[in-house]
């Protein structure tokens, strides 16, 4: 599947002289950086969902306790 972006001069630049350097093209390194990135990505915003949510009190909230106790851990 193609997908198309417009970088900023700087980072188009950056990614030019880090290919010509390497002799790897820069779709490789653009699939690099999303690869590695996109886990860190909905991470973060997967929890600000999330978060929101439980600011809202859409979202149910345990204890360490209350969790130990209902796992039938103890202290």
């Amino acid at each position: 599947m193609a997908t198309s972006i417009r970088l900023n001069t700087e980072i188009e630049q950056r990614l030019d002289f880090l290919a010509s350097h390497t002799g790897r093209t820069k779709a490789y390194y653009l699939r690099e950086i999303i690869e590695h990135g996109i886990e860190d990505m909905e991470d973060y915003y997967l929890a600000r969902e999330v978060l929101e949510r439980v600011r809202k009190g859409q979202e149910a909230v345990h204890s360490a306790a209350e969790v130990r106790e209902e796992l039938g851990l103890g202290n």
